[in-house]
């Protein structure tokens, strides 16, 4: 198995962080404004999120990988359900790159495979670097040409 690049870690961990942070700031606001337990309970909040955070991010890279297999791109992760897909490169419909603002902060991209069947049946593989982006995008749609039943005409 292929794995990502480390510093989607760190991608996924500033998620995590801001996830912590509103989290943390929603807490806050309804002590403050319900509870009035403690001035601190948000930052309190926010303190233990954030180990859990860094702990599930760290079990998240190491669970995830791909593989192009001789018919199908194999894909493994998950940290509390484990997940294994097979997408056989004759159900790829088209395939795309896709690099948002986080990003190209970071020097990442993501692949996104839309396959056919059912509504909202597609697959991503993230923390790649644009150019392995590129390449595994590239090698799919080839794959999925080559794996193109003939016309029966």
């Amino acid at each position: 198995m292929n794995a990502l690049h480390p510093r989607v870690r760190l991608r996924w961990g500033l998620v995590g962080l801001l996830v912590a942070l509103v989290l943390g700031g929603i807490v806050t606001a309804v002590d403050r404004f319900l509870l009035t337990i403690s001035p601190f309970l948000g930052v309190g909040v926010a303190a233990v999120v954030l180990p859990v955070v860094v702990v599930y991010v760290l079990l998240l890279y190491r669970s995830w990988g791909y593989e192009l297999e001789p018919d199908a791109l194999a894909l493994e992760r998950g940290v509390v359900t484990k997940v294994d897909t097979a997408v056989p490169y004759v159900r790829i419909q088209h395939v795309d790159t896709r690099r948002g603002p986080l990003d190209r902060l970071l020097g990442l991209g993501q692949v996104v495979v839309y396959t056919a069947g059912s509504r909202g049946a597609d697959v991503t593989v993230p923390g790649l670097t644009p150019d392995q982006a590129r390449d595994l995008r590239n090698r799919l749609r080839d794959l999925a040409i080559e794996s193109e039943p003939e016309d029966a005409v």
